[in-house]
């Protein structure tokens, strides 16, 4: 007992020291994030993040690692857009990771599917996948209800149809190249299959 006390002892020194070794988190200035989105970003993706722009996203409630990778791939050029790239350009590190855990708290207003003939195929697709072309289920990572993983994937739910159409098509053509996993997704999906999973998407809440 005597043994199994002090390997618990030492195990726990162990993880507090290195927890003390750990760099700090850095900080976020909500308030700055606010005023840098309003500079920048505002007239794209709506004063809350809640774009009316189909081909816009809707950035409101996206999980805020999220952001804040594809802000700093579209300043690296990792992911390519020139409007983006050119609008990131304009932000440091700092002020990317501001804006993404500021649009994190804004509430996210819900889509609509606006196609009734093919959201049933969509549904099938997002919860199912199409096992004969080894296409996975969508929900397997971003969620039965398209609310993603923080930290790891994103959240799709009311999002626009056209932007995702859009998104899932540049994967499939290797025009955006920032994931590999959805490069290999889409690549096996036909126009239609995206189209119907797309309005799936703009309808899950």
């Amino acid at each position: 007992m005597k043994s199994l006390a002090a390997l618990l002892t030492a195990s726990l020194l162990a993880a507090t020291a290195s927890a003390a070794d750990a760099p700090a988190a850095p900080k976020v200035d909500l308030a700055k994030g606010a005023a840098s989105y309003a500079t920048v970003c505002v007239a794209c993706h709506a004063a809350d993040g809640n774009s009316t722009v189909p081909l816009q996203p809707s950035l409101a409630q996206q999980h805020p690692e999220y952001t804040l990778k594809q802000l700093l791939e579209f300043k690296s050029g990792a992911r390519k857009d020139p409007v983006m790239q050119g609008f990131a350009a304009m932000l440091s590190e700092d002020d990317a990771r501001n804006i993404s855990w500021w649009l994190a708290a804004q509430k996210a207003k819900p889509g609509a599917a606006s196609d009734k003939d093919l959201v049933l195929t969509g549904e099938r697709i997002f919860r199912g996948g199409i096992p004969d072309r080894h296409i996975p289920a969508c929900a397997g990572c971003h969620s039965p209800n398209g609310a993603g993983i923080p930290s790891q994937y994103p959240r799709l739910s009311g999002q626009h149809t056209d932007y995702t159409v859009k998104q899932m098509v540049a994967f499939r053509d290797g025009t955006r190249a920032n994931n590999a996993v959805m490069q290999g997704v889409a690549a096996k999906m036909n126009d239609r299959e995206i189209k119907a999973v797309s309005d799936y998407i703009a309808g899950l809440r």
